[in-house]
């Protein structure tokens, strides 16, 4: 269903109201003056303020506004969705570094657990150890004076059999005599 009249006027004039002022700086920046014979001649007319001074050859200008062009706003909204994308992909990124981050401390936290376990294990089974040794040691004292004492009674033994070969000389010159 189209509008007619008073509705239609309406639209038409919501749809071509100038766009809000924006802070960026759209004036046209005023022209240093020129002669007076060559600016009639070359310049556009600009709006002339009336002014109450009786000075004859004296204009002022006002300062021209352009109203911002619709590809202006356009292009701002395009530039600030980019730039938000931009920025949320970094805060992601950001992000799943601390994750990743955070998952190897946890890890390494288990590591570390794991590794004192097996040192509380090595201790203990090192304890056991140095007991079993403590409870073997008067055996392996008695292994030590069981040696020293075979040793003693081999070197007995050695001289017992020169000893002996010394008298079996003997008694074979006694007997050749």
């Amino acid at each position: 269903m189209a509008a007619t009249g008073e509705e239609a006027a309406a639209m038409d004039s919501i749809c071509k109201a100038p766009a809000p002022p924006t802070d960026l700086n759209l004036t046209a920046q005023p022209e240093p003056r020129k002669e007076a014979a060559t600016s009639d001649a070359t310049e556009t007319p600009k709006a002339k303020r009336p002014s109450n001074n009786n000075e004859g050859g004296v204009e002022t200008a006002e300062e021209a506004t352009e109203p911002a062009e619709p590809d202006i706003n356009e292009l701002c909204r395009d530039m600030f969705d980019k730039m938000a994308v931009f920025l949320q992909g970094e805060l992601t990124a950001t992000c799943e570094d601390y994750k990743l981050l955070e998952n190897m401390n946890k890890l390494t936290s288990l590591k570390y657990m794991e590794m004192k376990d097996i040192s509380i294990n090595i201790s203990r089974n090192l304890q056991d150890l140095n007991q079993k040794y403590a409870g073997l040691q008067p055996y392996l004292d008695q292994i030590n004076q069981i040696e020293e004492q075979v040793t003693a009674l081999e070197q007995a033994a050695y001289k017992l059999d020169t000893y002996s070969k010394k008298l079996e000389a003997k008694f074979k010159k006694l007997e050749k005599r």
